[in-house]
């Protein structure tokens, strides 16, 4: 259960708290109002004085002031209502005192006091006292009646004024005690329904609390597991947590040690392998077929692969978007119908990859969407139907095209954002083929900052230049009359000179091949091409590889830097201006046992390269300080140029498209 979750159902519980603690106390208020008053006057006492302040005055002597309003009786013996002397010697109930047996108690005391009481009041019966030498003392036993007695009443001004506001005052009185006891009984009506909507709520707290605590069925659970949005949640969430486990920094690393030494020489000239990506689930029983880095995001890298054919329900080709901080498994996979034979970033794209395959398909995959490509071209004659090899991008960000070109010679151009048909298709055919036209295209490559015209690889060994549109002196298509011809087997890789630094060798390019060998050409000049068939032979031939090389790169940062892999599992790193002769540093990559197909270095700083394997394991290797020129690199490169083209290097200016004939190349090229 999540923390949300959690928070939520404590949430609720504290509410439920709340709620029931609210019902406890009215519960006891409710109780408390119940329960008699030990001290202080009753209900019954308030209502009372309630009264007493509406009247005012006319009830300031209590009940006994009414006596005020009845006269004494005339009869003797009759009781005075409202008075205390008009009950003395009586039962309580009003009675003349005649009721006393005995009178022999008389005495002559009783006529002062009653002198006394008859001038504190008006109202009293008038005796007639006896002596006692007249009166004898006889026991008489009676039976008393109490006949009602007629009132006689007076009425005064002050009377009949008070018995009106008495009259109002009453009403008034009754009209607030109702309203009391309505608002009572709305108030107790109220408690009752907050009562009973505090109770649904409990309830309904109570059943969700219990909803969210109970234990998932294995159906239940089963459902949570393979619902998309699960699924989605974990591999996002797995992804963040494996790329900061895979972090290797050394939080402990002590900076003041070997501060003052400056350290080992050959510390940083060593090739050192950095990491290597392989997804059992995904890349078992592939090949890597081709590689390439993100040109904004550093530690992407991206690789295709061919089919397992132990797996017949999975995909014919994938692509894998590897991230050098996600060591277990890739941050993208991408599906085909086919195998993928090419891949590419797209340089004005970063969420692009375009692919191209066995089929002849070119595909479009977006980091943004699914594993299924976005757009994919036809299987159709109007553009590929033979195997992709090599693709490239040309252009800017605003105007810019992919080239892709198959084994039958058909170069096409497209747009990003519609594969539904090329833009343009270019036919390459070589009139001199016996059998057959076609060029059998296995490689391809543009110079920096051109366009135009381009050079191909083929089956045959040869190299050719080409043009995608009609220039000055040329020709659209393939020009067939300059051959580089030096490669005595299919050519694998290709690769010109980037443009970097102060001097220009971008008519510098590098071409391997399955002879074993890697050879060095210069691009002949374009403005001055050839009008018959002549045979452009390389500049220098580098033959220490014990295999098919299978891939070439110069390095995109050092003038005289580049490196080869082979079918021997080897690496090797280059540096012309130390030596021509060998390697800078071989490396034997993995068990050895295995080919490395494909090379390409990091578009920033080139420290790094990516070597696809033949056994599904794509290999990141770091080159440390060799990745970083001198001032004097470049002048150093046009000697070691000028020297390897043996002796005549005076006759031309180094760095720059030779524009010599025929003699000066002929001169100029050179081999062991």
């Amino acid at each position: 259960m999540s923390d949300k979750r959690r928070a939520e159902i404590e949430a609720k519980r504290a509410k439920l708290a709340e709620i029931r603690k609210a019902r406890a106390d009215r519960e006891r208020q409710r109780d408390t109002d119940r329960r008699p008053e030990v001290v202080g006057p009753s209900p019954r006492r308030d209502v009372s004085d309630l009264v007493d302040s509406l009247l005012g005055g006319s009830r300031r002597g209590g009940p006994d002031s009414f006596g005020d309003l009845t006269p004494s009786p005339s009869i003797p013996g009759t009781p005075a209502f409202g008075h205390p002397a008009s009950v003395s010697g009586t039962s309580g109930l009003g009675l003349p005192p005649r009721t006393s047996s005995r009178q022999s108690d008389l005495t002559s005391d009783r006529g002062t006091n009653a002198g006394q009481m008859s001038s504190g009041t008006d109202h009293v019966m008038e005796r007639e006292i006896y002596p006692r030498s007249m009166v004898g003392l006889i026991d008489v036993e009676e039976e008393l009646f109490e006949l009602p007695q007629k009132e006689r009443v007076i009425y005064n001004k002050e009377v009949q004024t008070t018995a009106t506001e008495t009259e109002l005052n009453m009403h008034d009185i009754e009209e607030e005690i109702r309203q009391r006891i309505t608002r009572e009984k709305d108030a107790e009506a109220e408690k009752v329904a907050r009562d009973k909507e505090l109770e649904e709520e409990s309830v309904k707290l109570d059943r969700e609390i219990e909803q969210e605590i109970r234990e998932l069925t294995e159906e239940e659970r089963a459902s949570i597991f393979q619902a998309p949005e699960f699924l989605d949640f974990v591999e996002q969430s797995s992804k963040i947590l494996q790329r900061a486990l895979n972090d290797n920094y050394d939080y402990i690393r002590d900076y003041t040690i070997g501060a003052e030494s400056g350290g080992d020489d050959s510390e940083g000239k060593r090739v050192k392998k950095v990491c290597e990506f392989f997804d059992e689930r995904h890349v078992k029983n592939r090949s890597v077929t081709d590689a390439d880095w993100s040109p904004k995001y550093p530690e992407l890298s991206v690789a295709s692969y061919n089919k397992n054919s132990a797996a017949l329900n999975e995909p014919d080709g994938i692509v894998a978007v590897w991230n050098l901080h996600l060591l277990e498994r890739p941050e993208f996979v991408f599906h085909s119908q086919s195998d993928v034979l090419s891949v590419t970033f797209s340089p004005f794209h970063s969420n692009l990859i375009f692919g191209g395959t066995y089929s002849g398909q070119i595909l479009l995959w977006d980091t943004r969407a699914k594993h299924l490509p976005v757009l994919k071209t036809p299987l159709s004659a109007a553009g590929h139907t033979h195997p992709v090899y090599a693709m490239h991008m040309v252009g800017t960000q605003n105007a810019h095209n992919l080239i892709t070109s198959s084994t039958d010679g058909t170069v096409c151009s497209w747009l990003v954002d519609m594969l539904a048909q090329p833009q343009e298709t270019l036919e390459l055919v070589h009139a001199g083929h016996n059998k057959t036209g076609e060029v059998a295209i296995t490689t391809l490559d543009f110079p920096d900052n051109e366009t135009t015209t381009f050079w191909v690889g083929t089956e045959e060994g040869n190299v050719y230049q080409a043009n995608r549109y009609d220039r000055a002196g040329a020709k659209a298509g393939l020009n067939q009359y300059d051959v580089y011809k030096g490669h005595a087997g299919p050519v694998t890789g290709l690769h010109f000179h980037p443009l970097v630094g102060p001097v220009d060798f971008s008519d510098l390019f590098l071409t391997c091949s399955v002879d074993w060998t890697v050879k060095l050409w210069r691009a002949k000049s374009l403005a001055k091409p050839s009008t018959s068939s002549h045979l452009v032979p390389p500049v220098y031939s580098f033959e220490e590889a014990d295999d098919y090389v299978y891939d070439v790169k110069w390095h995109p940062s050092h003038p005289a830097v580049w490196a080869s892999v082979d079918g021997s599992a080897k690496f090797d790193v280059w540096n012309l201006n130390i030596d021509t002769e060998v390697p800078v540093v071989s490396t034997t990559v993995g068990s050895g046992l295995k080919a490395i197909n494909k090379l390409q270095w990091d578009r920033k700083e080139g420290r790094r390269a990516a070597l696809g394997g033949s056994d599904g394991k794509l290999y990141i290797y770091d080159i440390g300080d060799m990745a970083i020129p001198r001032e004097s690199e470049w002048t150093d490169m046009q000697k070691t140029i000028a020297s390897m083209a043996g002796g005549g290097g005076s006759s031309h200016v180094p760095g720059h498209v030779n524009g010599t004939g025929e003699s000066d190349l002929l001169r100029l090229s050179g081999s062991r």
